[in-house]
């Protein structure tokens, strides 16, 4: 398609993370689009998600913003104001995830946004532009999780997946998908007052982290189908020694610990598979392929009311990111830009 300028619209408001003498600073500020790192399709943002890695940003805990000043936010779901990409036009409802956005591409949390027309998806029609960010990232990753699982082989007939950091959002959301999809499921929490909403979700059983049994033996007894893990650190070490035969761990987070000790004893005694999950870049056939699922057989109707926290504007996004580092939080934030449906 001809390169052609895009056309000036009025200024606009961003949240944006400065370098400061003191470290990373946010605000909320008015801006260009001539202030925004440039790509192929420019969304007029409708809703994004504050994910984990936002409030990093957010906060400055972690160096997740590869330079400043940068727009966060890894998803959004919008509108196609202006494309020169042949594959979309003015007025497509979009979506998009990972891909760089929030990271070294100025990302969500601004009423427009610069798009690579290879990180958009077309919204299929039976999901709303909220309902897309009340799945977000954390529905995508969940999303990927299980399908990479049934793809090497888990079955429901091996047993409950365990389900680790079970109250946020990629664990709130791999519940419900795990029952659309037939599973059993045992949320694993530290958060024991949540369990009527993981119960809701469709938990089969929630339990006290605490309550866990530590056998710190290469082999333990064998408890779990298999799992979705979001902390890392001595929790996968545990479910790795605990997995039946032939199950599948889905390892996502890092929460706890970037660090494993491990024994090879349950990969080559058991069949154990670790299946690591990478939701930033992802084929772009297997990114269709999820969201259509999500739309379609594990479309989950209620999952606004059932995982969303709240909906805020973007001047409460400090205030959210702060409660989400500290572990407070249950469910999904999710940021309203454009205040519109379409």
């Amino acid at each position: 398609m001809p390169q052609h300028p895009f056309s000036p619209i009025k200024p606009f408001k961003a949240l944006r993370v400065h370098k400061t003498t003191e470290g990373p600073r946010a605000s909320v500020q008015c801006v260009t689009r001539g202030d925004l790192t440039s790509a192929e399709v420019l969304v007029r943002v409708a809703y994004s998600g504050l994910n984990y890695k936002d409030a990093l940003a957010v906060t400055g805990r972690a160096p997740i913003l590869r330079s400043h000043p940068r727009v966060p936010g890894i998803d959004l779901s919008g509108v196609v104001e202006e494309s020169r990409s042949a594959a979309f036009k003015p007025g497509d409802r979009v979506v998009a995830t990972g891909e760089g956005l929030g990271e070294w591409l100025d990302g969500g949390f601004a009423e427009y946004a610069f798009v690579p027309a290879e990180a958009l998806v077309p919204l299929p029609p039976e999901l709303s532009l909220l309902e897309a960010m009340a799945l977000g990232t954390a529905g995508f990753t969940a999303a990927l999780a299980l399908r990479r699982m049934l793809e090497n082989g888990q079955n429901p007939h091996q047993g409950p997946v365990a389900v680790t950091g079970a109250t946020g959002g990629v664990g709130s959301i791999a519940l419900a998908l795990l029952r659309r999809a037939g599973f059993t499921s045992a949320a694993i929490t530290g958060k024991s007052q949540a369990a009527g909403y993981l119960h809701a979700l469709g938990a089969d059983e929630v339990i006290d982290r605490a309550h866990l049994e530590w056998d710190a033996k290469p082999l333990a007894t064998a408890k779990w189908g298999g799992a979705v893990d979001n902390l890392g650190g001595e929790t996968l070490a545990y479910l790795i020694r605990t997995c039946k035969p032939w199950g599948n761990i889905a390892s996502i987070g890092l929460a706890q610990s970037p660090a494993l000790a491990t024994t090879v004893m349950p990969f080559i005694l058991r069949g154990v598979s670790l299946l690591g999950i990478h939701s930033v870049q992802v084929p772009r056939a297997l990114r269709l392929a999820i969201w259509q699922q999500l739309a379609g057989p594990w479309r989950v109707p209620w999952i606004e009311r059932g995982v969303l926290r709240e909906v805020i504007e973007l001047e409460a996004i400090e205030a959210a990111a702060q409660v989400l580092v500290t572990g407070q939080a249950t469910g999904r934030y999710v940021v309203r830009l454009a205040g519109t449906e379409a």
